[in-house]
């Protein structure tokens, strides 16, 4: 199905890997011009060559800490009219909260809940003027099924999540959509130095505990990336404009609710 998204301008955050990356390359692959976002260059440069193989539309990037106002700014220097915001930060690392400081809560509110909201706020308006925008974003299914050793990002998540549950409500009449993607276990850099922490908190090796742990999954997987950049596409295209201030959680059956 076309999503008829070819030629929307789209800035996709922490772009360089991972599902920020798959995010990029569906929307590419849709004829999307791409506006590649992250804090590493070399991993950078390498994502926006890959993408520029393929592309349908046209790929740059911007070597940018979104989770700064220096960062913001510059990322969105890059792309001045932003039809398609994904909003991705990497995750604040597992523990016990006990060891956690105030300053370890400010770094992951500011990391995982402002900094999108901030990117939010620089971006709507025109989108409103525009009469099109979608703004994707990515989460976690902590925030469904809050994972212990994940406290900071239960947490931060969860207050973004409840912000943008009264935004896309207010903004839904101008064709602008906010929603929000929860990953659950996906074959990631991310994931893997999660299990490697678990992994040590169980007393046992790695490779044994990740084997473990994926038949704990109903599909008895992890996720691909590219199955999460997909779905992120999805909620980009014109004809889901009636779709907005939902949390759709991709995590291969893991969370065993009805709601």
């Amino acid at each position: 199905m076309d999503l008829n998204i070819a030629g929307k301008q789209a800035l996709v955050c922490g772009a360089s890997k991972g599902l920020g990356f798959a995010c990029a390359r569906a929307l590419v692959q849709e004829g999307v011009n791409v506006t590649l976002v992250a804090r590493t260059e070399s991993t950078l440069q390498q994502a926006a060559e890959n993408l520029q193989a393929i592309a349908a539309g046209n790929v740059q990037y911007v070597v940018a800490d979104v989770t700064t106002p220096e960062g913001r700014e510059r990322a969105l220097q890059a792309c001045r009219q932003v039809d398609i915001l994904v909003n991705n930060a990497g995750g604040p690392p597992p523990g016990d909260f006990r060891q956690w400081s105030l300053e370890d809560w400010a770094k992951a509110l500011n990391d995982n809940m402002l900094s999108a909201i901030e990117l939010i706020r620089l971006t709507l308006d025109p989108m409103i003027q525009n009469r099109f925008g979608r703004i994707v974003n990515i989460t976690s299914s902590a925030v469904k099924a809050p994972i212990a050793v994940l406290g900071l990002s239960n947490g931060a998540r969860a207050g973004l999540t409840g912000f943008v549950a009264g935004l896309a409500r207010d903004v839904a009449q101008h064709n602008v959509t906010i929603n929000n993607l929860l990953p659950g276990f996906f074959d990631t850099d991310r994931l893997s130095n999660t299990l490697n922490y678990m992994a040590q908190q169980a007393g046992t090796q790695v490779d044994g505990f990740r084997q473990q742990h994926q038949q704990t999954i109903p599909a008895h997987r992890y996720g691909k990336p590219e199955e999460f950049g997909m779905m992120c596409a999805s909620l980009c295209s014109a004809h889901a404009g009636y779709l907005t201030g939902q949390n759709i959680l991709l995590d291969g059956g893991f969370y065993p609710g009805t709601f």
